[in-house]
């Protein structure tokens, strides 16, 4: 199976060394660009690109030029890197269709974590069909869960729940993100509800519920 390409736009390069060295150890082919400019000419000779991660304050072209020249032809997910967390920063850059969002600095591990995470909704991924978090295995094809040997009844939307924490384990998750991607942007009310469904998942978790904290201020983290 050919390697998923991922181009790294940042105009520092050890940010880049940084970046293309975790993402080569998990196995995806790397290019890099300097600035805006380098990364447009990348992304139009080469096809097939999985994901772009690119930085926000570069020099010729800054990230959300790059960002806005990319979607007018192209739905491949972006991820923003950026010194500043400002919150108009990230409202627009979901405006312009950014699939993920991530303050420097970062833990490069954590950066790795995402781009799988997207790449699984994108269907890039193959991911496995059983999952396996601090004694929980959820079996995706079977739609089945299992603590110990043992099945826990679990509503639909408590399976994708809990089916999202365990992708995403050891990130921490916004109501928003939770409701966007279990959801997926058709429900319109508060997004308090999903407190009321995480209360739910833990009380039928038992114990292994603890391994869903809550993140004050933001939602919610699985820890394995």
């Amino acid at each position: 199976m050919e390697k998923l390409k991922i181009l790294v736009v940042d105009d520092e390069s050890r940010m880049r060394k940084l970046v293309r060295d975790f993402l080569v150890k998990q196995d995806y082919e790397v290019l890099e660009a300097r600035d805006g400019e380098e990364a447009l000419d990348i992304f139009y000779m080469e096809k097939d690109m999985a994901l772009v991660i690119l930085d926000v304050m570069m020099p010729k072209m800054d990230g959300w030029q790059v960002c806005r020249e990319i979607r007018n032809h192209s739905k491949v997910p972006i991820i923003m890197l950026t010194a500043k967390g400002d919150e108009q920063d990230e409202l627009q850059g979901f405006e312009l269709g950014v699939d993920e969002y991530i303050t420097k600095p970062f833990s490069p591990k954590i950066l790795v974590a995402r781009v799988e995470a997207i790449l699984r909704r994108a269907n890039l991924l193959i991911s496995e069909d059983v999952l396996e978090v601090g004694g929980i295995e959820l079996n995706k094809g079977a739609h089945q869960v299992r603590i110990d040997g043992k099945d826990v009844e679990l509503s639909y939307k408590e399976f994708e729940l809990l089916e999202y924490f365990m992708e995403n384990q050891g990130l921490a998750l916004s109501r928003e993100k939770i409701l966007n991607n279990v959801w997926n942007y058709d429900y319109f009310g508060d997004a308090r509800t999903i407190d009321t469904h995480v209360k739910k998942l833990r009380n039928k978790l038992g114990e292994k519920g603890e391994l869903i904290k809550t993140v004050w201020g933001l939602g919610y983290k699985m820890e394995g």
